[in-house]
């Protein structure tokens, strides 16, 4: 009998789905614009079955991709979860197999020396396949029309790192897709492989080098010139595992380190910088003037993830975990090993940024993130702090020439999930397109895909697409454009 326990991760708001479906022609409320062709993915954890130990963190759960086809007006939906082998070896048994999170020290016996990865946390269309990602696996390929899985890859047997990140980068200019690994030589080890992919998807480079300590390195950031991998605080260890530790634990006494290296450099070629502790999980954009590397990102000045509890034992503090968008300034001519440090680039603090991707790698204008408003109503069947990371009320629209933000709130039952820009054409102005977002409607348990003029958010959607059921909130998702879907 399949039963979850009763905690916050896996009840209320936080249920687990655990469905797949299909729904050809969804019902619209205003107009799909008839120009707007391609699809838009977007992957989150769902367990499948309960975990094997009695709880687990929500980034546990087992990878399920939705697709939402536009077809020149009508949009059609499709539902499935990644095959893979954790997924496959369960289905067969019925149960879990996998123990906690990232710590194979309690798996099944018979499951031993397979990958653990659940593809739970991003999805991209790149060289005809849809990349189902998760850090601590290499990718898995699916079909982006049919959502069948094809496997887990190694590029034809070049690839030798052994896990792959979830935020790689597509260069608007080349179409090469940027990458890296940490944990590269095996679970708990520091070292860290840079990646370039061709547009086809096949593998061109693969660079090894060592930052000062393993840590949790979730996303990177990518100019025209150069790759910068923060190192932060989020630190892991065998012996965390075998005491039944977190994976990850926050450690506010070590410093973090930026690695900067030429793009088409290699291990010879990285500077480390260094600052004091602080928190950051995503990257907005990053570019370069010359020598000088810039990264837009939001930064907390503690710990922001409480299920990687600290090490010292302080208790989760959200008031200083809170993301503030920051600009942190490297110049890679100088002889300092530290690096500045900007006054906030926008009032609001928030995360799961995005951009025109157009403009990625260069000097862009826009961004649009989420932040929590507290001081907006909360009518949901959990509580803000059960449901966690994901709980995000409030859309925010970031124009860094003027300074001004805008916003949208969704109401006291909605929480969002991650944002997508769309350009209204290949040459279109910066900004001019539309902007997708999932809404939750927590307390009737369904999701509606909202359309948005990106630079008009403050005025709501323009057109609302609804699903007759509620997505599990998820992470991460990408739209690709009709032109880079393979041919059926």
């Amino acid at each position: 009998m399949v039963k979850f326990p009763d905690t916050p991760t896996f009840a209320g708001y936080n249920e687990p789905m655990r469905f797949e479906a299909d729904l050809v022609d969804l019902e619209v409320e205003g107009e799909v614009p008839a120009d707007m062709n391609g699809a838009f993915f977007h992957v989150r954890p769902d367990p499948h079955y309960p975990p094997k130990f009695g709880d687990d963190i929500y980034f546990g759960g087992d990878g399920a991709v939705s697709a939402f086809y536009f077809d020149h007006g009508r949009v059609h939906f499709k539902h499935r979860y990644v095959r893979t082998d954790k997924y496959v070896a369960e289905e067969k048994a019925g149960e879990a197999l996998f123990g906690a999170y990232r710590n194979p020290l309690g798996d099944d016996e018979s499951v031993k020396g397979k990958y653990r990865g659940t593809a739970n946390t991003n999805v991209l269309v790149h060289g005809g396949k849809l990349w189902a990602l998760k850090e601590d696996s290499p990718p898995v390929l699916m079909d982006p029309w049919t959502l069948e899985t094809e496997g887990y890859t190694d590029l034809d047997g070049k690839l030798t790192a052994q896990t792959f990140t979830a935020h790689p980068k597509i260069d608007p200019k080349t179409g090469q897709m940027i990458a890296f690994s940490y944990a590269a030589k095996g679970l708990c080890t520091a070292s860290i492989a840079y990646i370039e992919i061709a547009p086809d998807g096949t593998l061109e480079r693969e660079v090894y080098l060592e930052p000062p300590y393993y840590s949790m390195i979730h996303d990177f950031a990518v100019t025209e010139d150069y790759v910068v991998f923060p190192v932060l605080p989020v630190i892991g260890s065998w012996q965390r595992l075998e005491a039944g530790l977190p994976h990850f634990g926050y450690d506010p006494n070590k410093e973090m380190y930026l690695g900067v290296m030429p793009r088409g450099g290699d291990a010879k070629d990285v500077r480390w910088f260094s600052a004091p502790a602080c928190f950051n999980a995503h990257v907005l954009n990053a570019f370069n003037e010359g020598q000088n590397v810039h990264i837009d990102l939001p930064v907390g000045q503690s710990n922001g993830m409480p299920f990687f509890p600290d090490v010292t034992g302080a208790p989760f503090n959200p008031e200083t975990a809170a993301p503030m968008m920051i600009r942190w300034t490297v110049d890679m001519g100088s002889n300092s090993d530290g690096f500045e440090q900007s006054a906030p680039i926008a009032p609001i603090p928030g995360e799961l940024p995005r951009i025109d991707d157009r403009y990625a790698m260069h000097p862009y204008r826009h961004g649009w993130y989420h932040t929590a408003d507290p001081t907006k109503p909360v009518d949901l069947p959990s509580t803000p702090a059960d449901i966690g990371l994901f709980f995000v009320n409030t859309l925010v629209h970031q124009d860094f020439m003027t300074g001004a933000p805008q916003t949208y709130w969704g109401g006291p039952d909605i929480v969002f999930q991650e944002m997508q820009f769309v350009p209204k054409s290949k040459d279109a102005p910066e900004g001019e397109g539309w902007l997708l977002a999932l809404a939750n409607h927590g307390n009737s348990r369904r999701t509606d895909l909202l359309i948005f003029d990106p630079l008009r958010l403050a005025e709501g959607p323009q057109t609302t697409i609804s699903l007759p059921f509620m997505l599990r909130s998820g992470v991460h998702g990408n739209w690709a454009p009709a032109e880079n879907m393979p041919t059926t």
